[in-house]
């Protein structure tokens, strides 16, 4: 009986155990893997929104490999740009959240700023703009961390998706919800540890974050394939969807 590729296993995420089988799957070419890492993420931030659908593509491309042991070279990273507009959609999908946040944010920001404008020569008091300001920035900032994992909470399997089974990108968002969904507590439960080890990295002379970057990816690869097992070589999955918006 043929595999069916949206099919998922629920309860089987433990954050630790993810976290330490990631770090075994690459320690032994962990400087490949960070170089794979940091520059997916360095040409996909260059360009914003455009580059980093395809680059993280890319860069679980080169971890879903090693998974499967199989050789990994540098340049594989660039063979996210085979999954080009699929890559984008889930890119372009996830940061919409984040610019309708950004939106009211400037608003209210410049709202505060014409608001406490010196009137007829009156002089500036530099502490009723700072005060809200700054205020508002707190808020800002929490609100963007929350909705930051609960973004990342849904999509995260949606690039390992479009590169493993060849969905289109709404069809690997769709199935990276249910599946997130499926096993809430236990992804929910891997980002927060990796967004811990990455804050404990930033305080070690703030460049700490970027040498577990490999080990976040790893595990995130672990808990993927626990949740969508491996598909059989002879199984016929469809062709990258490089022209489909869907």
């Amino acid at each position: 009986m043929n595999p069916n590729i949206s099919e998922f296993h629920s309860g089987v995420i433990a954050p630790v155990e993810c976290v330490k089988e990631g770090w075994n799957l690459i320690k032994d070419r962990y400087w490949l893997f960070f170089g794979i890492s940091i520059v997916g993420l360095l040409v996909g931030s260059a360009f914003a929104i455009v580059l980093m659908g395809p680059m993280m593509c890319g860069i679980f491309i080169c971890f879903l490999q090693r998974k499967r042991g199989e050789q990994v070279e540098f340049g594989t990273v660039f063979k996210g740009f085979e999954y080009f507009v699929p890559g984008l959609i889930v890119q372009l999908i996830k940061a919409i959240p984040i610019i309708v946040l950004m939106v009211p944010f400037y608003i209210v920001m410049l709202a505060v700023m014409f608001s406490n404008m010196p009137r007829g020569g009156e002089p500036i008091d530099e502490r009723s703009v700072m005060f809200p300001m700054f205020g508002i920035e707190i808020v800002f900032f929490l609100v963007v961390i929350i909705v930051s994992i609960l973004i990342e909470l849904f999509f995260v399997f949606a690039f390992p998706l479009v590169v493993d089974r060849r969905l289109s990108g709404l069809e690997a968002i769709k199935l990276s919800f249910r599946a997130c969904k499926a096993n809430f507590s236990g992804v929910l439960g891997l980002l927060l540890l990796n967004a811990a080890f990455g804050i404990v990295g930033l305080l070690c002379c703030l460049i700490g974050a970027y040498f577990y970057l490999p080990v976040s990816f790893a595990s995130y690869v672990v808990a993927y394939r626990r949740i969508f097992p491996e598909i059989p070589q002879n199984f016929p999955l469809p062709p990258p969807p490089p022209a489909s918006w869907a």
